[in-house]
This record gives structure tokens, sequence and C-alpha cells, in this order.
């Protein structure tokens, strides 16, 4: 089973949103000598954005919206009123300095000998711009549910990503940490692939461990997938 394509979720996949969002909210709580449980306010802090983005149709906002502006609603509910403007804008901006987990980098490169590799993301271009960037990481192209205008896991943005490659959908592999992404995936004729992230929400564990049984890979690293793709192109 050779691919054309491998696909890359990448918020929750390939960054590693919880230790980076965790200590800008440490940070600030220290330059105000507030103390709170900061791994469970910032797993809110994502679960409030993701419920404001996924399946969004043509919304006239982005992620980078979403991260800022539900930043209310968790200092309001945290008694976090100290907190200021600035502040917020340091926490929503964090998101574009965020670290890849450490065996991405060097996996992703692995894998873009054998086949043509993309972020297929609902993170805006900017931010996938700029962690790219700053954790070395080369796609062949950085899709994103903003500029398709449908987020995942509407059917709409699998089809036109699918378009956008100009291959049939069984031709790419779809790679996620989600099952809820996998499945849709999977649903528009994409093969999937997932690897687990056991530490992506900190000590609580994600909510979603088990991978769906309908998974045609399911892999521990993403030193196994890089594996897995060479010895598929070999055959």
């Amino acid at each position: 089973m050779r691919f054309k394509a491998i696909a890359f979720d990448t918020g929750g996949t390939v960054l590693d949103w919880h230790s980076g969002i965790k200590d800008a909210f440490t940070t600030i709580g220290t330059t105000h000598g507030v103390q709170r449980d900061w791994a469970t306010i910032t797993n809110q802090y994502r679960r409030l954005a993701m419920k404001g983005i996924v399946g969004q149709v043509q919304p006239s906002f982005n992620m980078d919206d979403v991260h800022f502006g539900v930043l209310d609603e968790v200092f309001k509910s945290n008694g976090l009123i100290m907190f200021s403007e600035e502040d917020r804008k340091k926490i929503a901006g964090t998101w574009h300095t965020l670290s890849a987990w450490g065996d991405f980098a060097p996996s992703l490169r692995e894998i873009r000998e054998f086949c043509p590799v993309v972020s297929f993301t609902m993170l805006p271009l900017s931010l996938v711009v700029d962690v790219s960037r700053l954790n070395g990481m080369s796609w062949d192209a950085v899709i994103s549910c903003e500029a398709i205008g449908f987020y995942k896991p509407d059917p709409r943005a699998y089809q036109q990503a699918s378009k956008w490659l100009a291959l049939e959908p069984p031709d790419i592999l779809m790679v996620a940490c989600h099952n809820f992404d996998l499945n849709a995936a999977r649903a528009c004729g994409y093969k999937t692939a997932f690897v687990r992230r056991p530490l992506e929400w900190g000590a609580e564990g994600p909510p979603d461990p088990t991978p769906h049984s309908d998974c045609d890979f399911v892999f521990d690293s993403f030193e196994e997938l890089a594996k897995s793709i060479r010895e598929l192109a070999e055959i």
C-alpha cells in the first residue's frame, strides 16, 4: 500500500500545545503573584477553542481569533481578572511559538524522501509558517481549513484537500492522534493512521486515546510511522 501524499493534522498531533500554553499561563501568573492549576486551565482553554472552531462553515474568523476570544471566559471562570489585555495577547500569541514533539521533525524529513507531505490543519496559515520555521519542519504544502472555508470534520474540507492535491482520497494517508479527524477522513475515502500522543493533554491524558478499529495503521511514535512508509516504498 503506497501513498502519493501524507497529510498531517498539526495542532494536536504535531505540536506540544499543552506544555507551551501551560508555561505561558504559569509565567504570567507568577508576574501577578497568582497560583492556579495551570494544567487544568490550559486544557479548559483548549476545549473552548476547539468548540469554537470545529465544524465551522465560512466563518468570518480564524483559529487565532478563537484562541484570543475564548480567553475572556477562561479568565472570568478562574478568577483571573488581574490578567491584562497584554497578558491575553501573550497567551494567544504563544500558539505561534509552540514546540513540536521531539520525534516529529526528523521523521518528517525521512518521510519526505518517499512522498509529498502536507500539513492539513485547522490552524491559520501564518501560525503553521511560524511554528514550522521554529521547529525546522519543511512541508511540501500547507492546507489550512482557513483557506478552504470548511473546518474539519466537515467532509468538504477533506474533499477540497484531495482536489488541491490532484489525488484520489485513497492515495492520501491522513495522520492524526484524534479519532474525530481520522473518522471523517476515512469516510471521505482517505487511508488513516493513528499516532498516539499520550502527553498531548499533559498528565490528564488525552480524551480520545484509543484508535478506532477501522484505522489502517496505529503507531506509538513518528519514527514508527517513518519506518513503515519507508518499508512500503521499498515493496
